[in-house]
């Protein structure tokens, strides 16, 4: 029965890939997505919404600390925190990127933004900005966890360096901040939201991308740990996967040929990429007093992908009416199992 399932479906599969619109071929071979590549069909059922979902005076009078703050997903974050209010720190590496985005984002709400450079994998290096930010704003009662670095690479090709590139930004940078923030919290009785970006392979496991998916994990599991430790000091610890968001920075690195842009949006029964809106939408939330009562919790937003991947049966969609009336046919003459 298999064999013959699979012999009805292999051609629909071909004939499938063959039909991609929208992917030309460099000589050497590689497949690159050109412009024409269009959204499937069930994308209208999905239009993001890009206004913000709380009231305006969400985090009036609250202190937010992003790091990774200047560009991508921490930008879209910390510009719907301070729509909402907040007075907001951002950190990375480089100081004109974050200089050049607090700018931005104070002449877009009147809000102050403070750009404050750190390497999160430097413990002296965070120790100091925390330290600055209690200095320029207070103590936070937000802390996002977004800085990240990752690319794509067969893992026989890692080298130490590679590993340690990764794991100490994602998995130490976000211990060392987390730590330093916690620790100053507790010394003045200050509670906190945190929260962490993942991904939805953190939780899989993903072959290609081995360093950030075992630090993720890592996160994912210094999030529980401490959810169930530190609410006594009045902390909370959520988590958000995001699924596949077209940022500049994330798919230059994870998709630099434009090869998977197709595949990726045929696998998400959503149709379509997320939006750094909509995660910042979520994020505001699990920040806000308004999920007083959410701590521990790992929430997938992908548009559907990751049930879609996991579904042993669900490339069944490519058959057709005609093939499952044949199917169907075969399986109603089936005696015994």
């Amino acid at each position: 029965m298999a064999a013959t399932l699979a012999a009805l479906v292999r051609p629909a599969l071909l004939r499938t890939a063959r039909s991609c619109q929208g992917v030309r071929v460099f000589s050497n071979g590689t497949p690159v997505l050109s412009n024409e590549n269009k959204e499937p069909a069930q994308a209208k059922f999905f239009p993001p919404l890009m206004n913000a979902m709380l009231p305006p005076d969400a985090f009036k009078g609250k202190v937010a600390f992003i790091t990774g703050g200047g560009t991508g997903l921490g930008k879209g974050m910390t510009t719907a925190l301070s729509r909402l209010g907040a007075e907001c720190v951002i950190s990375s590496r480089k100081l004109d990127v974050l200089k050049q985005t607090a700018e931005e984002i104070t002449s877009l709400t009147g809000n102050k933004v403070h750009p404050l450079q750190c390497d999160v994998r430097d413990p002296e290096s965070v120790k100091k900005a925390v330290a600055e930010l209690i200095k320029v704003a207070g103590h936070p009662d937000v802390v996002i966890n977004n800085a990240a670095g990752n690319f794509i690479s067969p893992s026989e090709r890692l080298s130490a360096n590679a590993w340690r590139t990764i794991t100490d930004i994602v998995l130490n940078g976000t211990a060392y901040v987390t730590l330093e923030v916690g620790k100053e919290l507790i010394k003045a009785g200050k509670g906190a939201a945190f929260l962490a970006i993942t991904t939805i392979y953190a939780e899989s496991g993903s072959g290609f991308v081995v360093p950030s998916a075992s630090a993720k994990a890592g996160v994912e599991a210094l999030c529980k740990s401490l959810a169930a430790e530190w609410g006594r000091y009045g902390m909370r610890f959520n988590v958000i996967q995001p699924g596949p968001i077209k940022t500049k920075g994330a798919f230059s690195r994870l998709d630099p040929t434009g090869a998977f842009e197709s595949l990726m949006l045929k696998r998400l029964p959503c149709g379509r990429f997320g939006t750094p809106e909509e995660i910042a939408n979520l994020a505001t939330y699990l920040c806000s007093d308004y999920a007083s009562w959410v701590s521990g919790a790992i929430i997938r937003m992908d548009g559907g992908e990751y049930v879609f991947m996991a579904g042993e049966f669900n490339s069944l969609q490519k058959v057709t009416k005609e093939q499952w009336d044949i199917m169907e046919k075969m399986i109603r003459n089936t005696k015994g199992s």
